[in-house]
């Protein structure tokens, strides 16, 4: 088995709009994502969720915030994920994406549930966007065919550490 693929995404919000990516690539290949990308060595999650941000839309993120640690396993050493997801204000300005991941798409929050988007992501994006729902940590389960088999959900308490 491989080593898990280290990557974020970010969901970007200006008032009720969130941006999105419909992928020209594998992974997610003709589906709405959020854009992200893969950690660099010598990066922090929140670092890489800033820096694939800015570059895949030209916007800066305003304090993004972790909601969610997602593992997506499967018997195909290709598919080891661990992705940290971010949601984050951005600053006023155009969109500037060059459409080497796929092109750039402002949607009412509501409304992404209803885009085509990976089955994963229709399960843990209302967590994600929720204000009231806590950092999050969830496993997705897929089998040889990426089909998911199951998940696993589990709610990450602060409240007991005494810092």
């Amino acid at each position: 088995m491989s080593p898990f693929i280290l990557t974020t995404l970010v969901y970007a919000v200006r008032g009720d709009q969130v941006l999105m990516l419909y992928r020209h690539k594998e992974p997610n290949l003709g589906l709405w994502v959020a854009p992200g990308g893969k950690i660099h060595a010598d990066e922090s999650p929140r670092d890489c969720a800033i820096r694939e941000l800015y570059e895949e839309t030209g916007l800066r993120a305003i304090d993004p915030e972790l909601r969610a640690i997602i593992t997506e396993v499967s018997p195909r050493p290709d598919w080891q994920w661990l992705m940290f997801v971010y949601r984050t204000q951005v600053a006023e300005g155009d969109v500037a994406g060059d459409d080497r991941e796929g092109r750039l798409g402002w949607f009412h929050r509501d409304t992404v549930p209803q885009l085509p988007i990976p089955q994963a992501d229709a399960l843990f994006y209302p967590l994600v966007m929720a204000p009231d729902v806590p950092l999050v940590e969830l496993k997705f389960v897929y089998d040889a065919d990426l089909r998911l088999a199951h998940w696993d959900k589990h709610v990450l308490s602060f409240e007991r550490l005494n810092v």
